[in-house]
This record gives structure tokens, C-alpha cells and sequence, in this order.
């Protein structure tokens, strides 16, 4: 490897980090990993040449897909993450005293255990906690033979290429709201829509027929390059997503969590969207 990572998302845009150690790289029965130190973000994590994570910016996509959907939903006490291997969506998740359950499905059991490696404080003991259940296997396999329901789940995959195409796919969505108690929500990772405007439409067109609500919110995530982050929001419940930010901020408060970017003003204000995706998604 060189001592520059070039990636290329996009066919005719891309960015590119100054590589000033390679810590761990491998090509596993799933996907080529590799993980190496930079200066402005740390340790940073790649598969299939897209990033990933890094240890700089990791905290505001795991709070806003995981406090998002936790607080709008008035008692979640069971949690479903598929994906999420970095741990980073799991020790968000625990920090909430009214879960009591979690299972993660991850299907790469090398990424657990080289992010516990190279990103200990991604997890910070997450994946020890006893509330939570690791099963590696694909999240497809898992929705379809589990008969266990959740109130929130979370959907933390690789973009819809390699094994991460299969959870953008009309029978996941299905199949996941099967999984989902009455009043639970459903979040997914959905891409950076300004770049990737056609995973916005498609999840649009094939989530939004399943549910009463569904749509999506934003965050700004530095290394996820091209514009701001979209995460898809899905739920029975209408008024989840309308909720003042009064009665997050009383959650909130009453939760005793600490963030470093989520708060109930952006919680509410996440789901103000772009006037170029409202337009998109009119026609």
C-alpha cells in the first residue's frame, strides 16, 4: 500500500488521505480490509476501498443513527443492529438505561475483533455488555428465520454494493418490518444524498410502501465525502417524527447522556430536508 489511500465512491470524484502507517490489512472471506493511522483523523477503517470510520468523526453518525430513533421512541427496550461490526452503533445504544436487549448481526467476524483491536473506544466495552447478543450472520438470513420482534432497528450497513446490496433490497425492508413491534421505528444508513440522490429515491420506493411515516433525516459527516449523510427513517406511528423538542429534550435530560453532536434541537431539525431531495422525492 502506498502512503496515500486514494477513494474513489463516486466514478468522477473522490479524496484521498495521507497514509502515515499501515496498521492491518487483510482480505477476508467477505471484503478487503484494511485499517491505517492519519494525522487529522486517526485510525481510519476501509473495505472495498471506502471508508468506513475513523476515530475523529465516528461519534456523529453513531449518535445521530442511534439517539435519533431511541429518543423519539417514548420506551425502546429492545434493539436490533444489523451491521454496526465497528461498534460504535452498540455502545450508543447501551448508554440508554430502558434497553434491555440488544442483538447485533454482523457478518464479518474480523471486523469485530480489528476494530476492538485498532478502535477500542468506538465500542468502549459494548460488545461485553450482557444486554447484548452477537450473532454473525447476514441481516437478510437473520430477518428471515428470527421470530424475534424489536421496538427500534437499527440498520448500520456498507453502501448497497458487495455484501452490504442485499439491505437496500425490497424483501429486507420487508421482512425487517416483520421484526418490528407495533409503534417501532426502523433507521437506516442511506448515504450522502447530495452524491447518491438515487439510494434516497429507491429506499423511498421501496420502504415507504411498507409504513405510515417514512422518511428520512440528515447529519454532516466529515470523511463521508460529497454532502450531508442521509439516514432513512421508517415507522407506523406518525407522530414519532413530530414530536416537539421539548419532549426529546425531557428524554434526553432524564437519560443522563452525554454527546459530542446530537442534541434535541438538531434531533428535530435532522429531519428538515434539502430542498433538492424534497423536489426528488415529489416526482
Amino acid at each position: 500500500m502506498s502512503d496515500k489511500f486514494l477513494e474513489l465512491l463516486y466514478p468522477t470524484y473522490g479524496q484521498y488521505f495521507k497514509v502515515d502507517e499501515v496498521l492491518f490489512e487483510s482480505k477476508t472471506e467477505h471484503q478487503h480490509l484494511v485499517i491505517f493511522k492519519n494525522e487529522q483523523f486517526g485510525n481510519v477503517m476501509a473495505l472495498d476501498g471506502i471508508i468506513q470510520t475513523t476515530q475523529k468523526d465516528e461519534f456523529i453518525y453513531h449518535e445521530m443513527l442511534t439517539h435519533v430513533p431511541l429518543f423519539a421512541h417514548p420506551e425502546p427496550k429492545s434493539v436490533l443492529i444489523i451491521g454496526g461490526g465497528d461498534g460504535g452503533i452498540l455502545r450508543e445504544t447501551m448508554r440508554h438505561k430502558s434497553v434491555e436487549r440488544v442483538v447485533q448481526v454482523e457478518i464479518d467476524q474480523s471486523v469485530i475483533d480489528m476494530c476492538k483491536e485498532y478502535f477500542p473506544n468506538h465500542s468502549a466495552g459494548a460488545f461485553d455488555d450482557p444486554r447484548a447478543n452477537i450473532v454473525i450472520a447476514d441481516g437478510m438470513d437473520y430477518v428471515k428465520t428470527s421470530e424475534e420482534k424489536f421496538d427500534v432497528i437499527i440498520s448500520d450497513s456498507t453502501d448497497p454494493i458487495g455484501p452490504g446490496e442485499v439491505l437496500f433490497t425490497n424483501d429486507f425492508y420487508r421482512l425487517a418490518k416483520e421484526r418490528l413491534n407495533e409503534g417501532g421505528i426502523m433507521v437506516t444508513q442511506n448515504g450522502v444524498c447530495f452524491m447518491q440522490i438515487d439510494e434516497v429515491l429507491n429506499t423511498a420506493k421501496r420502504m415507504g410502501p411498507l409504513y405510515q411515516d417514512q422518511s428520512f433525516y440528515c447529519a454532516p459527516v466529515p470523511t463521508y465525502i460529497g454532502g450531508v449523510m442521509t439516514m432513512g427513517w421508517a415507522t407506523d406511528n406518525k407522530t414519532l417524527r413530530q414530536q416537539s423538542v421539548e419532549t426529546i429534550a425531557d428524554r434526553y435530560i432524564n437519560s443522563g447522556i452525554k454527546t459530542r453532536y446530537y442534541n434535541p434541537q438538531i434531533h428535530a431539525g435532522a429531519f428538515a430536508l434539502p430542498q433538492y431531495v424534497v423536489e426528488a422525492l415529489k416526482q
